[in-house]
């Protein structure tokens, strides 16, 4: 009797499992605003926290050193979007020049097509049928339409003619412009909600991290405390070192984009390299993406193909080396997920939350294996997600 009631009670606690795992799949999927905005405040509070406890060992109060850190950070980013500002407005003004490019290039595209097609056509129809008179054009039917058709012979009768059947319009509702641009803002809006309150999480987060930690420590006993405070530490330890690595690594290739586009003359390399660099560290589609901004702001320039062709083969060979050498000395050494993981991850998270997903898919599931590795009953998953 006990073998089937222990069998009843497995199979009662694998269900509420895959129950509660699907909820909580649900969960994240319709709340990812929410999420995604306390994860990144929380990954900012993470990373500036080495900066708060140095003013704290200043002899600095808490809450006035997380405020000075928000406030630096806060003006950090304020002095780079003013210098993408004037570029950006610069950019702007050239907006003809773009458009001249472009249709240039689509014109060009078109005629090389278009002769494609002509030689296409000349080598695989027989000649006899190429010098066969074409069918009269579109034009000269249309010419013909105004001539009045003769009549009748005289002494026979004109059939009756039908009545002309009237054309029956339907009338098309008006587009509902206002409900249209209402609903395209309302999800930014949305957005630009959460975004506005991730300083003030960040500032929270930095100024009650002790009482935040204590807090979470009571929730456990005995060796599970021990456990969560050794968690709670390599979460952090991770995540730092995640983000730490990657602002290295981007800034490397900032630095070195830069260089070279400015050695090229390209327009605005002072915002391309940048650009380029960062993006080079997106996941699987960092190369098509570190490609885009300095292919676009070459447009205007009308140079030889050769200076596409630099421009392709430097990013190429830079995130290639990044992501062959450098990746794993600054952030490889720090996360030990295998490659199968790293997959996955990408996947799930990008299904649920989208770009941003992909972004935040390795560090969550680092910090997923760093919780794995300090809790005893769970040591073996954080195996399997290893390397």
């Amino acid at each position: 009797m006990l073998a089937p009631a222990a069998t009843t009670r497995k199979v009662a606690r694998s269900s509420a499992n895959i129950l509660a795992l699907a909820a909580a799949i649900g969960l994240l999927y319709y709340g990812r605003v929410f999420f995604i905005t306390v994860i990144i405040a929380a990954m900012i509070a993470m990373l500036l926290d080495p900066a708060v406890d140095l003013f704290v060992k200043l002899r600095l109060p808490r809450g006035a050193g997380s405020f000075a850190v928000c406030s630096l950070a806060l003006m950090f980013l304020y002095l780079a979007g003013v210098g993408a500002y004037t570029q950006l407005i610069a950019m702007i003004d050239d907006l003809p020049a773009y458009s001249n490019r472009i249709n240039e290039l689509v014109d060009n595209a078109a005629a090389r097509v278009d002769r494609v097609e002509q030689g296409v056509y000349r080598t695989l129809i027989p000649k006899r049928f190429q010098d066969q008179a074409p069918a009269p054009d579109a034009a000269a039917t249309a010419s013909t339409r105004g001539k009045k058709r003769p009549g009748p012979p005289a002494g026979v009768a004109q059939a009756p003619q039908s009545p002309p059947v009237q054309e029956v319009r339907i009338r098309e509702e008006p587009t509902a412009v206002v409900s249209n641009i209402s609903n395209y803002l309302g999800s930014f809006y949305d957005v630009l909600l959460m975004a506005s309150f991730v300083p003030f999480l960040v500032y929270f987060l930095l100024s009650w991290s002790e009482h935040l930690r204590t807090r979470f420590l009571f929730l456990f006993e005995g060796e599970d405390r021990d456990a969560a405070e050794h968690a709670w530490h390599g979460v952090g330890a991770m995540v730092r070192a995640y983000v730490i690595g990657n602002f290295m690594l981007g800034l490397v290739l900032s630095i070195v984009s830069s260089l070279l586009f400015a050695a090229v003359k390209l327009p605005y390399w002072p915002v391309v390299g940048p650009l380029s660099g960062f993006l080079s560290l997106v996941p699987y589609i960092g190369l098509p993406l570190a490609m885009i901004p300095p292919m676009v702001a070459a447009l205007p320039t009308g140079r030889e193909p050769t200076l596409y062709l630099f421009l392709a083969a430097s990013v190429a060979l830079l995130h290639l080396l990044a992501m062959n050498l450098l990746y794993p000395k600054f952030v490889g050494a720090r996360v030990h997920l295998n490659p199968l993981v790293v997959t996955v991850a990408l996947m799930f998270w990008g299904m649920l939350w989208g770009g941003v997903g992909l972004i935040l898919a390795i560090p969550l599931t680092a910090a997923l294996k760093a919780v794995c590795d300090n809790v005893v009953t769970m040591r073996p998953y954080g195996r399997l997600l290893g390397d």
